[in-house]
């Protein structure tokens, strides 16, 4: 897919520039992000975001941990991979990969929504040994508003659509059509991270990087393995969440042997953009006690 993102042009003035660096690892160019000192926190975006979506995090996680953000595969600046490697599964070897090259060993994993999937099925599968996984308004558990056997046909269909990540993006770029987007997700942003989300959505790359992975994502093999993530789970919880429903928080710890909630009243599905300190200030608790 062309029209992706360039680095020289669109990352200019990308947030927390001076972390980043590009990476050869699991056959394919990773951006990624690294900074502060301390034991390694993996943090990892969602379906759709990128490095951005951590523009007021980073830093302040940076001052306790060596903190490594990477673009998902397909995603922002980082090179869209063929096969499975965009499926739950390849995106969790494909992290590992990443953090092999980087010679780091997370100590502590941080995921936003899908990227919290990610990291459960790294532990599960053995790839990382964290001491505590924070989930983040996580999606790891299936939506039943549309079951896998219907969602992943059709968004297939839609990525062997050529036109469509272009025509995506076009509408994308009409008057407050990404404002509409985020107000679906319950969360209210400034105007720069609106303008970071349109650069993005504007991006056929981009676009066509996000439908490949939803059209190879099933989260009911990780369900079926929730059960074998015997690490302490730290769930924090936008209480307006419109994408991922708040319930599903207390349904994951039913399904967990140690696992808990802190609700964040009033925020969304990007609660950690809209609240960055407070949402660090979570995570530094669940961390370091």
């Amino acid at each position: 897919m062309s029209n992706a993102l360039d680095w020289a042009r669109d990352g200019a003035d990308w947030p927390n520039r001076t972390a980043s660096r590009f990476v050869q690892a699991g056959g394919f160019s990773w951006h990624v992000q690294v900074a502060g000192q301390g034991p390694v926190l993996l943090l990892l975006h969602g379906t759709g975001a990128s490095t951005h979506s951590w523009r007021d995090v980073l830093g302040l996680l940076a001052r306790d941990f060596t903190v490594v953000a990477p673009d998902l595969p397909g995603h922002g600046f980082t090179a869209t991979p063929g096969g499975s490697m965009m499926s739950l599964p390849g995106m969790a070897r494909g992290v590992a990969a990443l953090v092999r090259a980087l010679g780091m060993v997370p100590e502590i994993a941080v995921g936003h929504s899908a990227g919290a999937a990610i990291l459960a099925r790294m532990v599960i599968d053995g790839l990382i040994a964290p001491r505590l996984l924070v989930s983040l308004n996580g999606a790891i558990l299936p939506l039943p508003s549309m079951p896998a056997e219907i969602f992943s046909p059709l968004a297939r269909a839609l990525v062997s659509l050529p036109l469509l990540p272009r025509l995506a993006a076009w509408q994308a770029g009409r008057e407050n059509a990404v404002e509409r987007l985020l107000q679906g997700t319950g969360s209210t942003l400034d105007a720069r991270g609106v303008a970071l989300y349109r650069r993005l959505v504007s991006s056929p790359g981009h676009v066509a990087g996000a439908l490949a992975m939803m059209a190879q994502w099933n989260l009911r093999e990780l369900a079926r393995d929730l059960p074998r993530l015997v690490l302490p789970v730290v769930q924090i919880v936008g209480s307006g969440d419109r994408t991922i429903p708040p319930a599903d928080a207390q349904r994951l710890c039913r399904m967990l042997p140690d696992a808990r909630v802190i609700s964040l009243s009033g925020l969304g599905h990007l609660a950690h953009e809209e609240a960055p300190a407070e949402t660090v200030r979570l995570i530094r608790e669940a961390a370091l006690g």
